[in-house]
C-alpha cells in the first residue's frame, strides 16, 4: 500500500477475492484468508525476488518463501491438501503480478491500474506524490553515470 496508495491496495484487494470466490467456489475451499496471504506474499516476492529474506533460522531468497510456507504447511499437517490454499494464492497473486507489471511491459494495456476517481478519493495528495516521484525518475534518467556496470 506504501508503494502505490490505498486506491491501488483496494483494486488488488477487489482482485484477489473476486479471482479466490471463484477458485474456493470450484473447489469448495470455505475460508480463503490464508489464500489472501499467500497472494500478498508472492506478489511482493515477486517483485524483490533476490532479495535475502530471514525464515525460520534459514537466509532465502523472497521468491522461494511462498513455496516454503506450503511446504511446512504440508508437513505440519501430513496431507498434500494443506497446499490447496496457498497454490489458489499463488495462482492469483501470480494472475494480479502478471496483468500489473508484466503484460505491460510486453505492450499491453495495464488494466488493473487504480481509476483516477477512485486515487483522488482515496489519497487526495497523490498528484503532488506523483510530480515528485517523476522528477526523481528524471533526474535518475539524466544523471551520467560514471565507471562500470555491475
Amino acid at each position: 500500500e506504501r508503494a502505490y496508495g490505498p486506491a491501488q491496495f483496494l483494486v488488488f484487494m477487489a482482485t484477489q477475492i473476486g479471482i479466490l470466490t471463484l477458485f474456493s467456489t470450484l473447489l469448495g475451499v470455505p475460508f480463503f484468508a490464508q489464500c489472501v496471504i499467500t497472494g500478498m506474499l508472492h506478489v511482493i516476492s515477486r517483485t524483490f525476488p533476490k532479495q535475502q529474506v530471514q525464515w525460520l533460522i534459514f537466509k532465502v531468497p523472497y521468491w522461494t518463501l511462498p513455496y516454503g510456507l506450503m511446504f511446512a504447511d504440508v508437513l505440519q499437517a501430513q496431507s498434500g491438501a494443506a497446499a490447496v490454499p496457498h497454490i489458489m494464492g499463488i495462482l492469483s497473486g501470480h494472475f494480479y503480478f502478471f496483468h500489473r507489471f508484466i503484460w505491460p511491459k510486453t505492450g499491453g494495456q495495464d488494466w488493473l491500474e487504480a481509476p483516477d476517481f477512485l486515487v483522488e478519493r482515496m489519497d487526495p495528495n497523490a498528484a503532488s506524490k506523483a510530480k515528485g516521484k517523476d522528477s526523481i525518475n528524471k533526474a535518475l534518467k539524466n544523471r551520467k553515470r560514471k565507471g562500470r556496470k555491475l
